[in-house]
C-alpha cells in the first residue's frame, strides 16, 4: 500500500503559546534596569540610581497594574489574557517572579554596594554604628527639626488603627506601660518633608583618604527610631519595626457622566491621595509574627500582599545620592548640542530682529529651507523645539499657536512662551491632557494658569487620552499663510528631554500643516475627520495603515523582492499587530524589533516567529522615542510618531505618527536605528522562553554602545 502523506497543521498564531504575559514582560523590563545597578561597568553612584529606579518603577506597576488585578479578582472576572492566565494567575505569577527580584535587590544594596560606597567615602551608616558623639549631635537634631513634626499614633479601642497615606515610610511601635505591664502597639511616620538621608555635619564626618566628596550619614527612620522615648515619656519602648505600603492610585474617571472634566479629576485626585486599597505591604524580615499580622488584618490584605526585606525599605530614595558632587562616580556629563543649521542663528528675544542671524536667516526661513530632524537628548530640546515655540511667541508675524500637552515641567519655559504669546495678543489653543496618569495635577494648575491670561484651553475627548506631541504656528509671510508644524515622540519637557531619547520633526510641508489644522479642530471642536493626507492618527487611520505596510512586506518578499521591517518602540502588546508580524514571519521578511519594555510577541519560534529578533536597550537615557521602517521593495518608508503598538495607543488614544519624506533625514533615521541594533554594551536579547541575555562582545570586537555612540556622533558635528 501506498504510504499516506502525513499533513502538518499550521500553527494558529492566536495560540496562547505564542505570547508572553504583559505584566511578566514588564517584570523583565525592570529586572533589566536592576542588572544595571550590578553592572560594574555602571559608575557607582548610578548604580543607586538604577535601584532606586528599580523601585520607584515597582511601587507604580503596584498602584497601578497590580491593584487593577486585584480589582478584577474581587469582581471576579474569570476572562483569560492572550497567554492563557486569568486575574489571580497572573497575580501568582507577578509574586512568584517578582520576590526572588526584591531579595536579590535587598541583598546586593546592603552587601555590595553600601561597602563599596564607603571605600568611596560615602558613608552610610546604621544609628548603632555612630559613636556618642555623633549620636548626641543627631539627639539634639531630633529634638530642634524632626520632633515638632511628629505625630504618635496610638491603636486601641478608644483609638483605631490611623489611615496610612500611600508610599509612606513608618514604624510600628510596641510600648508597654511600666505600672500595669500592658503592651500597646502605636504608628509613627517618618515625615516626607524632610531628607530621607541625613548628614553628619563636616567634624562628625569619617575620615576618608580620598580626595573630596566625602558623606556620612545616617537613614532618617532609624533616628527617629532611636529617640522614640521623646514621643512616648514614661513609657517604655519594647520594639520597632519600619513598614511601608502601596495603596491603588489608579484614577476611575466616569467621563459620560461628569460635567466637569477637571473638577472630576481634582475629586479623583483627592480619593488618590486619601483613599485607595493597600495593595501591598513592605516589612523587614526580622518584623515579629504579631505585628506581621496585626498589620496585614489593619489593611485588608493577603499574605501574598506581603513583601520581606533585609535592611533598608524604600530604595526609591536613592536617587538623591545623584546630588553628590562625585562626578567621578557618574557618567560623563553630556551637553546636548545645537543642529549646524541652528547656531548661526542669535538666541530669540521678545525683537524680531534680535532673533535673525547674520545673513538675515531667521528660525522659520532654515524650516522653509528644508525638513529639520531634531533628536533628543543628543540635540539641545532648549536649541531647538523650545526655541522654536518661543521665537513663534515673539515674531510679530505669527497669528496663532496650538499645542498638546501631556506632560510638562512644573516651570516650563515652553508655558511661559505661550502665556508671552497670549499676552502678545496671538490666538494661543493648548490642549492639556488632564488624565496623564501622575501629573494630573500638574497639569491642572497649568491649565488654570494658561486660562487666565487668555490661552483657549481644552482637555481632551471623552473617552480618549490625548497623547500626541504636535505644535502648529501660523504665520503670515508676504501675501499667503503659511503652517508651520512640530510633530515628535516625546514630550514637551524640558527636563525629561535631558534623559529620554526623543525625535521631532519641524517641517512647513503645506500636507502637514493641513492635516494638523484638521487634527487640533478634531481636538477642540466638533468633527469627524476620517482622513488626513500625511498623517497617520489613532483612532482613525493609525491601527489600519501599520497592518498594510506590514502586510505589503509581506507581498514583496512573497513576489521576490527585498523585503525588512526595523520597528523602534516602547511595547509591543497589539494582538492584531502581533500576529501580521507573524505571519510576516512565516512569508520570509526579515523583522527588527527594539522595543525597551514589554514585549508580548514570542520570537525565534520555528515556522512561526524564527525571522523576528527583540532587542532592548537599557542605559544611561531612556528610549523613547518611537521610530517605524519598511523597506518597501527599496522605496524606503520610515515613520516617527508618539504611538507605540499598544491597543490604548491604537485605540483608545489620540495619536500621530508622520512619514518621514527628505531623504536625508531618512537615512538618518536608519543609521540611528542601525547603531541600535549593533549595541552589545547595553542590549539585550530576547529568548523564546521570555529571558533577555544581554549581549557581550566578543574578545576581538570592541564594546559598541549606541548611546555613547550617538554622543560621540552629535559631538562631532559641532566641530
Amino acid at each position: 500500500m501506498p504510504k499516506t502523506k502525513k499533513i502538518i497543521a499550521e500553527p494558529s498564531l492566536t495560540d496562547s503559546q505564542y505570547y508572553f504575559s504583559r505584566e511578566m514582560s514588564w517584570l523583565e523590563f525592570n529586572n533589566r534596569v536592576l542588572h544595571e545597578a550590578f553592572d560594574p561597568r555602571t559608575p557607582l553612584i548610578e548604580r543607586l540610581k538604577f535601584m532606586g529606579i528599580f523601585s520607584s518603577n515597582l511601587d507604580e506597576y503596584f498602584m497601578v497594574r497590580v491593584s487593577a488585578l486585584k480589582q478584577q479578582v474581587e469582581a471576579k472576572v474569570s476572562q483569560l489574557t492572550s497567554e492563557g492566565r486569568n486575574p489571580q494567575e497572573q497575580l501568582d505569577a507577578i509574586c512568584d517572579r517578582l520576590r526572588p527580584m526584591v531579595i536579590k535587590q535587598h541583598r546586593h544594596f546592603e552587601q555590595a554596594l553600601r561597602p563599596q560606597l564607603a571605600n568611596q567615602g560615602i558613608y552610610l551608616l546604621d544609628y548603632m554604628d555612630l559613636n556618642q558623639e555623633q549620636r548626641v549631635y543627631l539627639q539634639r537634631y531630633f529634638e530642634e527639626q524632626i520632633f515638632p513634626v511628629l505625630t504618635p499614633l496610638a491603636v486601641d479601642p478608644s483609638h483605631p488603627f490611623p489611615y496610612i497615606s500611600n508610599l509612606s515610610l513608618n514604624l510600628a511601635v510596641v510600648i508597654q506601660d511600666p505600672e500595669t505591664e500592658e503592651e500597646f502597639f502605636a504608628r509613627v511616620k517618618v515625615p516626607k518633608v524632610l531628607p530621607r538621608f541625613l548628614q553628619l555635619p563636616e567634624n562628625l564626618q569619617l575620615q576618608h583618604k580620598g580626595q573630596g566628596g566625602a558623606w556620612t550619614g545616617v537613614p532618617l527612620e532609624q533616628v527617629v527610631a532611636h529617640n522614640l522615648e521623646s514621643l512616648f515619656p514614661g513609657m517604655n519602648i519594647q520594639e520597632y519595626y519600619p513598614f511601608r505600603i502601596t495603596r491603588n492610585a489608579d484614577l476611575e474617571l466616569e467621563e459620560d457622566e461628569a460635567d466637569d472634566l477637571m473638577l472630576a479629576i481634582e475629586q479623583e485626585l483627592r480619593k488618590r491621595r486619601f483613599g485607595g486599597s493597600v495593595v501591598r505591604l513592605e516589612i523587614q524580615s526580622s518584623t515579629p509574627p504579631a505585628v506581621r499580622e496585626m498589620l496585614i488584618q489593619e489593611m485588608s490584605l493577603e499574605e501574598s500582599d506581603v513583601y520581606e526585606v533585609e535592611g533598608m525599605l524604600g530604595l526609591s530614595d536613592l536617587m538623591s545620592f545623584l546630588a553628590l558632587p562625585r562626578p567621578d562616580l557618574k557618567d560623563a556629563p553630556w551637553s546636548p548640542v545645537v543642529p549646524a543649521r541652528l547656531r548661526r542663528l542669535s538666541q530669540p528675544t521678545s525683537d524680531r530682529n534680535g532673533s535673525e542671524g547674520e545673513d538675515g536667516e531667521d528660525f522659520f526661513s532654515l524650516i522653509r529651507k528644508q525638513d529639520l530632524m531634531v533628536h533628543h537628548p543628543y540635540q539641545s530640546f532648549s536649541g531647538t523645539v523650545q526655541r522654536f515655540i518661543t521665537h513663534a511667541a515673539h515674531d510679530p508675524d505669527v497669528l496663532a499657536i496650538k499645542m498638546t500637552l501631556y506632560r510638562t515641567s512644573g516651570d516650563s519655559p515652553i508655558l511661559n512662551a505661550l502665556i508671552a504669546a497670549a499676552e502678545n495678543g496671538k490666538q494661543v489653543a493648548v490642549l492639556v491632557e488632564l488624565k496623564a496618569r501622575f501629573d494630573e495635577e500638574n497639569n491642572i494648575n497649568w491649565a488654570r494658569k494658561l486660562e487666565k491670561v487668555g490661552v483657549h484651553v481644552v482637555y481632551g475627548l471623552v473617552g480618549l487620552k490625548t497623547h500626541t506631541k504636535i505644535a502648529l504656528v501660523v504665520r503670515r509671510e508676504e501675501n499667503r499663510i503659511r503652517r508651520y508644524v512640530h510633530i515628535g515622540t516625546g514630550n514637551y519637557n524640558p527636563k525629561t528631554a535631558r534623559i529620554y531619547t526623543d525625535i521631532g520633526l519641524l517641517s512647513c510641508r503645506d500636507e502637514l500643516g493641513a492635516d494638523l489644522t484638521d487634527l487640533f479642530n478634531y481636538l477642540t471642536g466638533y468633527s469627524r475627520q476620517q482622513s488626513y493626507r500625511k498623517l497617520l492618527v489613532a483612532p482613525v487611520n493609525l491601527r489600519d495603515r501599520m497592518l498594510s505596510l506590514i502586510y505589503r512586506e509581506i507581498e514583496n518578499c512573497k513576489n521576490g523582492l527585498p523585503s525588512r521591517i526595523v520597528a523602534k518602540m516602547n511595547a509591543l502588546v497589539d494582538k492584531r499587530i502581533m500576529v501580521a508580524l507573524y505571519e510576516a514571519s512565516q512569508a520570509g521578511v526579515q523583522i527588527d524589533l527594539i522595543i525597551r519594555g514589554i514585549c508580548c510577541l514570542r520570537p525565534g519560534i520555528k515556522g512561526v516567529s524564527d525571522n523576528i529578533r527583540v532587542v532592548s536597550i537599557v542605559g544611561r537615557f531612556l528610549e523613547h522615542s518611537r521610530i517605524f521602517y519598511f523597506h518597501n521593495g527599496g522605496e524606503d518608508e520610515v515613520f516617527i510618531g508618539s504611538a507605540d503598538w499598544m491597543p490604548r495607543n491604537l485605540d483608545r488614544r489620540v495619536e500621530a505618527v508622520v512619514s518621514i519624506e527628505d531623504p536625508d533625514l531618512k537615512k538618518d533615521l536608519q543609521e540611528i536605528l542601525g547603531t541600535m541594533l549593533s549595541d552589545n554594551r547595553h542590549a539585550w536579547e530576547l529568548q523564546p522562553n521570555g529571558r533577555y541575555i544581554q549581549r557581550r562582545p566578543a574578545a576581538d570586537c570592541p564594546e559598541l554602545s549606541s548611546q555613547k555612540i550617538l554622543m560621540e556622533m552629535a559631538a562631532s558635528s559641532t566641530t
